[in-house]
């Protein structure tokens, strides 16, 4: 604004210096000699104008008062106007016309009310001028006073227009500013001059005031290592096609001395005439930059341990691949498994768990080399990546490894000592190896780690291909026993269980087999291991527990005298963990419509020593059923009197084992004896498993057994033979005289 009304001024002292010029023009030729007199005054009106308008007038006009001057000065050039025309013969027709330029001159730098005061001086004087001057025309007066009117009165208003203007000009620009200091950036204009306009904002951004900022400022203020590529950067950008914008990421000194992040985004507004720069908005992305930064580093370290994690693992195989494409190197990976971590969880917590990685990490760090990669992969696995070591040097850093790994950790007031199994794979890079080679490295260590796992722990196997092809084999197995699930190829077979002393039919245990449609019937020793190891055994357990729940619940309506069978259902250690088990169990009870009653589930004598508690909880609740527990191959474990006591069980079954040799070893017979004696102090039911001839079965009868199973009875049989059992026995005993051939019943149970 001052520098507007600056240029108004100077304009219109060169105006008036021009109407002055013109005037002293006039008396040199309009004018008798006796005035010439006057070309003196003149004259230095004129350079006095003109030195005038060298004057520092932004700086002046800003400066309280001098409006008040200013008025007073175009007044004087009124009266000085009025004073020359008492002397011209046509001063009324001179005079309008010169006061209204001074008017139309005054009217772009007064506010409305000071031009009207001046326009009524004009008029004053013009009016004055005409009274004193010898038989005026008066016409021209009346004309030419009008005519003044008029054009002060049309001055007023432009004034008024402009000056409403003006407001809304500065109402915008304050506004803008306003936003700008308020603003999160610093704007900068910067010409071929240097830095012509920098926001309020950029003393809160880059801690300097507006005036602060210069060329050589902008260099210093930028970090040494980016100022050549911010130099080029602004080349290319003043280059650039008018209105282009890049941006470009730099460090910048604050005024307090600490460097900071910045986002600078410039744009070419060289071409506009009304800018004439570059204009630079620069953003502080301190904070961002540290967020990016710790993301990078969550995204790449292992928060517990500050190791590389998997994915940084991954890069750095893919580096040492490309380092040794050349050279024909190897590039070996160490894994690292520490083994029973689980136990130090479950049993002391997982902050104990967590110190005793960090232990184990930080002295494996200790070990090798600073240029090998120690990383952690999750939970109780690391990984050493290594490259160009011989096999010797390999089994040498392994068995450090091993040996610090087994060093005493001391956890709050205990020392935990701990094993591991490590696995090694080695690559020799050729120039055809890809990103997919350090996948396979990772999957061989993985591989002869597990293999060191199975060998006994706490040792280091050496991958080779045999390893793959097992785990290639074992991974057909598990799609296929998938497949055999999805296609219904399991059926179930029932192996009869009678009452001991009157060889009454009293129940089935339901096992199950493969219907291979290849090879066969297949027994449970085929794939149950597999199944167990692959958690499959928890799908096929709940449909053998549907079906067999199933099929004795059509015995009970569909076959006289059945109404009483029972069916016993193996668990399996996978399934009775699961944490649906007691809901999947009444579901099948409820969808079967089978009396609980006539249900028993078989669990094995160690699964009760697991989480003793948990197992107790989880007995009861399907207690609660209304079912049976028995206890499958009793005998076997190692379960005390005091546990058999606490656990809510119905039935033990003694294993085959103690029954083979019972008719011909004393000991076998004491055993057995035993446990026979043990269900009856406990109340429990027993069961004797794997009967195969006569003399076991008079034996095991005479000790108070209750129930059996095995040859002797029956062969474990389909659905179809054990309905025709069922309705040819009509409660006579089971004897082998019911079946045709073992070979009908499949593979033993």
């Amino acid at each position: 604004m001052a520098q507007y009304r600056a240029r108004q001024i100077r304009l219109d002292l060169w105006i008036i210096a021009a109407l002055t010029l013109m005037g002293a023009l006039r008396v040199g030729v309009a004018w008798a000699p006796q005035y010439r007199w006057w070309l003196i005054p003149l004259g230095l009106a004129v350079v006095l104008l003109l030195a005038a308008s060298a004057l520092p007038w932004t700086r002046i006009v800003r400066h309280t008062g001098v409006r008040g001057w200013l008025s007073a000065w175009y007044a004087a050039a009124l009266t000085a106007l009025y004073a020359f025309n008492q002397f011209d013969d046509d001063g009324l027709a001179i005079y309008p016309a010169g006061a209204i330029v001074i008017v139309v001159a005054a009217s772009a730098v007064f506010l409305p009310r000071t031009l009207l005061g001046l326009g009524l001086f004009a008029e004053a004087g013009y009016l004055t001028l005409a009274v004193t001057t010898p038989q005026p025309n008066p016409v021209l007066v009346m004309s030419l006073s009008m005519v003044l009117i008029v054009v002060t009165g049309l001055c007023a208003l432009t004034a008024h227009s402009r000056r409403q203007q003006d407001t809304d000009r500065a109402v915008a620009e304050r506004r803008t500013e306003a936003m700008l200091e308020n603003g999160s950036d610093a704007v900068l204009a910067i010409s071929d001059g240097g830095v012509v306009f920098a926001s309020s904002s950029s003393g809160r951004v880059l801690g300097r005031d507006a005036s602060q900022f210069t060329n050589e400022t902008m260099v210093a203020m930028t970090h040494p290592d980016d100022l050549a590529r911010i130099s080029a950067w602004m080349l290319d950008l003043r280059a650039a096609a008018p209105g282009h914008t890049e941006r470009i990421d730099s460090r910048c000194q604050h005024a307090d001395g600490r460097w900071i992040n910045v986002q600078v985004t410039g744009t070419n507004r060289l071409s506009d005439p009304h800018i004439n720069a570059v204009v630079l908005t620069i953003r502080d992305v301190s904070e961002q930059k540290a967020l990016e930064g710790e993301l990078t580093r969550q995204a790449f370290q292992d928060s517990l341990t500050g190791l590389p994690n998997r994915a940084l693992l991954g890069d750095r195989m893919n580096q040492a691949v490309a380092r040794n494409l050349r050279s024909g190197g190897r590039v070996e990976l160490l894994l690292v498994d520490l083994d029973d971590f689980k136990k130090v969880n479950d049993t002391l917590g997982h902050s104990a768990g967590d110190e005793l990685i960090q232990a184990v990490a930080t002295r494996m760090s200790g070990c090798i080399r600073p240029a090998d990669t120690l990383a952690r992969l999750g939970g109780d696995e690391f990984a050493v990546l290594v490259e160009n070591l011989d096999d010797l040097e390999l089994a040498a850093l392994a068995e450090r490894l091993l040996e610090i790994v087994r060093l005493p950790v001391r956890v709050g007031n205990r020392d935990l000592v701990t094993t591991a199994s490590i696995g090694i794979a080695s690559a020799k890079i050729t120039h055809t190896a890809t990103e997919a080679d350090t996948h396979e490295l990772l999957r061989d260590a993985d591989l002869a780690m597990y293999a060191a796992k199975t060998a006994g722990r706490d040792r280091y196997v050496i991958f080779d291909e045999s390893m793959y092809a097992d785990a290639l084999q074992e991974a057909e197995a598990r799609l296929r026993l998938e497949q055999a699930l999805a296609d219904d190829e399991f059926v179930v077979h029932y192996q009869p269980i009678v009452d001991l002393p009157s060889g009454r039919l009293i129940g089935v245990e339901a096992l199950v087999r493969w219907q291979h449609p290849e090879r066969g019937l297949l027994g449970p020793d085929t794939f149950i291991g597999l199944a167990e190891q692959t958690g499959l055994i928890v799908p096929l357990g709940h449909w053998v527990l549907a079906e067999s729940c199933r099929q004795v619940a059509a015995w009970h309506s569909d076959v006289p005298g059945a109404e009483q069978l029972r069916i016993s259902v193996n668990l399996s250690a996978r399934q009775f963990q699961h944490m649906d088990l007691v809901a999947d169990v009444a579901g099948v009870l409820r969808d079967s419509g089978i009396d609980p009653g006539r249900v028993v589930l078989e669990i094995t004598e160690s699964l009760l020593m697991r989480d003793t508690d948990a197992t107790i909880s989880t007995l009861r609740e399907l207690r609660d059923l209304g079912l049976h527990i028995a206890i499958d191959d009793f005998g076997t474990g190692y379960s005390s009197l005091s546990y058999l006591r606490r656990f809510p069980i119905d039935i033990l079954k003694i294993d085959k084992a103690f029954i083979d040799g019972i008719a011909t070893d004393p000991d076998d017979a004491t055993l057995a004896e035993a446990v026979v004696q043990l269900g009856r102090a406990l109340r429990l039911q027993t069961v004797a498993e794997g009967i195969e001839n006569v003399d076991q079965h008079s034996l095991l009868s005479a000790l108070g057994c209750t129930y059996g199973q095995g040859y002797l009875f029956a062969r474990p049989a389909g659905s179809a033979q054990i309905e025709a059992l069922l309705r040819h026995s009509d409660n006579t005993p089971v004897s082998e005289d019911w079946w045709s051939t073992p070979e009908q019943a499949g593979p033993p149970g």
